[in-house]
Order: C-alpha cells, then sequence, then structure tokens
C-alpha cells in the first residue's frame, strides 16, 4: 500500500526516461542523417524544388495538361531557364577575365601601393614597424672564417655525381584527356541527375508520398499529421517565396549602386549577388568579392572601391538584420538566433549543402517538435513564439528582483489591451504563481517583499489610466458615468497580501468607474476593525478577494461571519476567487449555508456584477466620481 503513495517519484523517473528516449532519437537521426549523407542531400535538394515547382504544375493541370505532361513541362522549362541564366552569367565572367589584361597598369600601381605605402602617417606607421622588426631582429650574426678566407678551408673529396634519371610518360590519347577533363564534373552532375530524377518523382506521385505518410502515423493520428504535413508545406513555401523575393530585390538594388557608381557590367553583377545569396551568410561575401575587384581594377584611386563596398555593406546589414529577421521569423516561425544557429550545424553536417538547405531542414524540425510530443524541446528552442507568457515573465523578473525589465513587459502588454485586461491576464495570474511558491515554502521572504512592493507601485501607478485606455481605438481618457449607489463598495482581502493587491485592483476599477469605495489591508482584515464601517441603514456592497491555492476556506469563513453579524441589513456579498476555473454553482455550494450573492473569478467579471447591482437597486442618476476612500490601516486602491 505504500508504494501507492509514492507516485511522484515514479512520475520523474518516468519524466527521464522519456527525456532519455527523446535523446537516444535525436542522436540516431543525427547520425542517420550524417552516415547517408550522399542519400539525404539530393533528396532534400529535391523537396525544396517540389516545394517550389509544386504551384506550376498545379497551374497547368488546371488547363487538362495530365499530370505527367505538366511535370515533365515544367521540369524541362526550369532546367532550360537555369541552364540559359549559367550560360550567359559564364560567357559574361569569361568577358570580364579577358578585359583585365586591359587594366594591368592599374593593378599594378595598386598592389605596389599596398605593398610600400606612400608617404603620410600610413607611410610613416610602416618604416616605424620595419624599425621596430630589425631592433628586435638584433644584429647579424658574422660570417665564418671558412666562408670569409676560401684558402682556409679543407680541401674534401667530393663523390662522382649520380647519373639523373628521367621518367617519360606515353603522351595520353583523346579520350584520357576527355576524361581527365570530364572528372571533375562527373559529380555534381550525377549528384544534380539525382536531385531531378527524385523531383520528378516527387511531383508525380506527391498525393502517393503524402498518403504513404499518413499510413505510416496510423489512422489515430490522421488528424495530428495532416495538420503537420499542411504546416510544413505552408511554411516551406512561403520561407522559398519570401526568399526569391528577398533575393531579387537584393540584386535589383546592388546592380543599381553599381550602374550609380559607374562598375562595368552592373546587371551581371545584381543576377550574380541574386543568386549567390540563396548560400546563407557566405553568398553574400563572394557575390560582393568579384564587383569591388573589377573596381579596384578599372578605377584610379579609392574612392570607387569604397562606394562598392559601402553599398555592399548596407545593403547586407539592412536586409539580415531588419528584412529578414521580419519576415522569416513572421511567416516561416523560426527565431533569428535559431536561424544561425542551425545554419552552422547543418553546414557541419552536411558541408555546403547543409548551408544551402539548413533554412528548409530547420522548418521542418520545428513542425516535428511542434506535433510530436517527445520533441517539443526542438520547437521550444527553435520556434519564434513566446517562451514564457507575460505573466510567467513578469513573476520571474520580479523573484530576480528586476523591476525595470518586469515593468517593461507590463507596458509592451498594456499597450493594446484595457486595464481590465492587464489586471486579469498579468497581475493576478503572477500573484497566483507567488502564491503556488509561497505556500510550498519555495520563496524567501526578501523576494516576496519586493514582489509585492512592486505591484502595488505599478498599481498606484495606474490609478490615472481610464478603464477602456489602451484598447484599440482609444486615444483618450472617457469620463465613465454610473448609476448612483446609495452606500458604498467595500473591498476585503480574505487573508494576506496577494488577496489585499487583488483587491485594490478592484477598488481602483470600481473608483475609476465612479463608484465610492473602500479597500482594507490584510492587517486589518478582522471582523471588528471593518464593521464600523458598514452604515447601520446603509445599503453595502462586500467584495471579498481570495486568491488561490487556499482561497475558498478563509473566504468561506469571513462570508459567513458576515451574515452572521448584519442578518437584518440589505447587505450585499460577493465572493472573488481569483483565477478559479471550475463550476462557479458548484463553488457557490461550497460555502454551505452562507453562499454569497455573487461569485465572480475576474475582475471583469466583478465590475459587470456591480453593474447589475447598482441597475436594480437604483435607477440610472450618474455620480460625480469620488475618490476611493483607504482603510484604517491605509491600504491604498
Amino acid at each position: 500500500m505504500k508504494q501507492d503513495f509514492t507516485s511522484p517519484p515514479e512520475a520523474r523517473t518516468g519524466v527521464r526516461r522519456d527525456s532519455g528516449n527523446a535523446a537516444l532519437v535525436v542522436l540516431g537521426i543525427v547520425g542517420a542523417l550524417y552516415f547517408a549523407r550522399e542519400l539525404f542531400i539530393p533528396l532534400a535538394f529535391a523537396l525544396t524544388l517540389t516545394f517550389l515547382l509544386t504551384p506550376v504544375v498545379s497551374v497547368l493541370e488546371k488547363f487538362h495538361l495530365g499530370r505527367v505532361l505538366s511535370v515533365l513541362t515544367t521540369v524541362l522549362v526550369s532546367i532550360v531557364l537555369a541552364g540559359a541564366i549559367g550560360l550567359t552569367i559564364a560567357d559574361q565572367l569569361i568577358e570580364v577575365v579577358n578585359q583585365l589584361p586591359l587594366y594591368r597598369q592599374n593593378i599594378h600601381v595598386k598592389i605596389e601601393a599596398l605593398r610600400h605605402p606612400v608617404s603620410g602617417q600610413l607611410g610613416q606607421a610602416a618604416e616605424s614597424v620595419k624599425e621596430v622588426a630589425k631592433e628586435i631582429a638584433g644584429p647579424a650574426a658574422p660570417p665564418s672564417p671558412t666562408a670569409q678566407d676560401p684558402k682556409q678551408a679543407v680541401a674534401r673529396p667530393t663523390p662522382a655525381s649520380p647519373m639523373p634519371v628521367q621518367v617519360i610518360e606515353p603522351t595520353p590519347g583523346e579520350w584520357a584527356e576527355a576524361r581527365d577533363l570530364a572528372t571533375p564534373f562527373l559529380g555534381p552532375l550525377a549528384r544534380a541527375g539525382m536531385v531531378i530524377i527524385f523531383a520528378v518523382f516527387m511531383l508525380l506521385k506527391r498525393e502517393d508520398l503524402r498518403n504513404r505518410l499518413l499510413r505510416l502515423a496510423g489512422p489515430s493520428q490522421l488528424n495530428l499529421m495532416t495538420q503537420a504535413l499542411d504546416d510544413a508545406a505552408a511554411r516551406v513555401s512561403r520561407y522559398i517565396l519570401m526568399q526569391v523575393l528577398v533575393n531579387a530585390g537584393f540584386g535589383a538594388l546592388f546592380g543599381l549602386g553599381l550602374y550609380w557608381i559607374g562598375v562595368p557590367y552592373p546587371m551581371l553583377w545584381g543576377v550574380v549577388a541574386a543568386i549567390l545569396r540563396l548560400v546563407p551568410y557566405v553568398g553574400t561575401l563572394v557575390a560582393a568579392t568579384l564587383p569591388l575587384a573589377l573596381s579596384l581594377a578599372v578605377f584610379d584611386g579609392w574612392i570607387r572601391p569604397v562606394l562598392v563596398l559601402a553599398v555592399v555593406i548596407s545593403l547586407e546589414l539592412i536586409t539580415a538584420n531588419l528584412v529578414e529577421p521580419w519576415l522569416y521569423s513572421s511567416h516561416v516561425g523560426i527565431s533569428a538566433l535559431a536561424l544561425l544557429v542551425t545554419a552552422v550545424f547543418w553546414t557541419v553536417l552536411w558541408g555546403p549543402a547543409g548551408l544551402i538547405l539548413s533554412t528548409p531542414l530547420t522548418v521542418c524540425v520545428v513542425v516535428l517538435g511542434r506535433y510530436t510530443r517527445r520533441l517539443s524541446f526542438l520547437h521550444i528552442l527553435l520556434g519564434d513564439e513566446p517562451v514564457l507568457s507575460a505573466e510567467a515573465m513578469v513573476y520571474q523578473r520580479l523573484l530576480a528582483m528586476d523591476q525595470m525589465e518586469a515593468r517593461t513587459v507590463v507596458d509592451q502588454f498594456s499597450k493594446d489591451r484595457t486595464l481590465v485586461e492587464l489586471y486579469d491576464s498579468v497581475f493576478i495570474p503572477a500573484l497566483g504563481l507567488a502564491e503556488q511558491d509561497r505556500h510550498k515554502g519555495a520563496i524567501d521572504a526578501a523576494r516576496e517583499e519586493f514582489l509585492f512592493l512592486s505591484i502595488n507601485e505599478m498599481i498606484a501607478e495606474f490609478s490615472e489610466r481610464s478603464p477602456a485606455e489602451g484598447a484599440a481605438g482609444e486615444g483618450e481618457s472617457q469620463a465613465i458615468e454610473a448609476p448612483h449607489l446609495e452606500g458604498r463598495v467595500l473591498c476585503i482581502p480574505a487573508h494576506d497580501r496577494a488577496d489585499e493587491l487583488a483587491a485594490a485592483m478592484l477598488a481602483q476599477l470600481l473608483e475609476q468607474e465612479g463608484y465610492t469605495t473602500r479597500a482594507f489591508s490584510s492587517s486589518v482584515a478582522v471582523l471588528d476593525e471593518w464593521i464600523p464601517f458598514i452604515g447601520a441603514e446603509s445599503n453595502e456592497v462586500v467584495c471579498i478577494s481570495a486568491l488561490p491555492p487556499y482561497a475558498f476556506a478563509p473566504a468561506r469563513s469571513l462570508c459567513r461571519k458576515i451574515r452572521e453579524r448584519f442578518p437584518k441589513l440589505k447587505l450585499k456579498v460577493m465572493v472573488c476567487v481569483w483565477g478559479f476555473n471550475g463550476d462557479p454553482q458548484k463553488a457557490r455550494m461550497r460555502f454551505e449555508r452562507t453562499p454569497p450573492d455573487y461569485f465572480s473569478t475576474s475582475l471583469a467579471d466583478a465590475v459587470e456584477h456591480i453593474r447589475q447591482l447598482t441597475d436594480r437597486k437604483s435607477g440610472a442618476g450618474p455620480q460625480v466620481n469620488s475618490p476611493v476612500e483607504v482603510g484604517p490601516a491605509g491600504a491604498a486602491t
């Protein structure tokens, strides 16, 4: 029987076992990707090409060309276009290389200027470095006497010189020369052929491949697998489209900049830059080297080469730090840091091919982690979704005693939300986390005090804010008219300081709505202390504030005391158990014979209940906003 009460350690053992299994699965996958890279690299390129060409094939199929004819037409046209672009670029590059001898004198002058700096500060610095190097080297060693006086050298017999041997290789034939010339290109051509063949079959049998993946997942996972496939396809397609647009824009702007500077063949360098940017991080460097070297050869001086370098750096900084993070993170679902880390990982794993395919492969990994429980850590580490909610971030920063960053999170959250939404979505849940840790003894007194004081300060700062301020379309504070209520609204904490802060939030919201409100401190939340503030013939509303996990016991005790003490008064009692997710009707039954008139779980519900109560108690009649009255212990609202 004792083993039944030891489930938490067993549960922790199960968690460790699941984590260990997930780590083994990941290591196995990485090992398979590395050792079978000769197969997986063409498959990955073919899959990316399939995502790129599928929309074109679908358009052709709508014209009733048939699947086979549409696929073959699309692939052949793509090959012809790629070949034409490649031949055009190669032809122009050969023309540029052939014109370099015309600028031989200019190139020689630049090299000499770099080798021997001209006079001025740079030349003086170079001379100083040479002098220091000579002093460090010290005086030269004196020559040996044997080298100075050949007569003193001892004559030694010299051995006979060996007969030189010359190996004459036979002249290779035409077939051997052709083989040696074609050997470096056979490997890339074979891989390109594999990519094309894989892509053709994927385009022809894409529905069959999808169904096989669904069958592999099993009938019970059809819904989940369908969502995963659709998500991955949408993200990869969006990435390819975004990359094509970004690279085209980069190439166009780069070509225009070179045209403005006067570099020959600006259109060529723009196209080369757009194509080479398919290789992340490295492609731009290679694309900038060619026009920069040409500008050094063509132009006299250093102004125009510096302008070329400035254009490249400016475009790359804007594209890499502003455009791409915004487009890729919002449309692909990967954080900017994850893109950099995974680019290094795939490059180490697959070389240059991994660098080119890093983003599409990472998209698939993120989707796999999103829809697979054991691999969910991949989605957490690589995805762009916020890891911590706003309330968790505020609570964590206050635990670290960093009020400034906590306030930054609150300000960002409240930009387009009302004050009620801020309190209900951030402050109340943060206080709930603090209460859970406090009751478990996991938070020390200093941090607890700092947390409560910081939240109290932020609540006080929001006292001048309108309840509707921050919502969409609400630019200015507006006066809110509330019905007249005889008596007051008393906000009483049920037990501790977290209940007190929640009561202060409610009192503040009601005060901004125009109600006369009294808020009490938790240190005086005793029946005999606030009884004198209840009028003998007035209509009062008492709001009991209680925050889980231990909320019902003190709230039930306080509600019972109020009912017993004022049985004949028209006193309305509302119990507010903040963040309670259960059934409100069943929760009211837990108060036994003295149930409250209202039961609320959020500040928005509590304010709405007060409005309904005042509508029934009296007719309409606006009341001028009155300041919140403070309880005997000075509890501010």
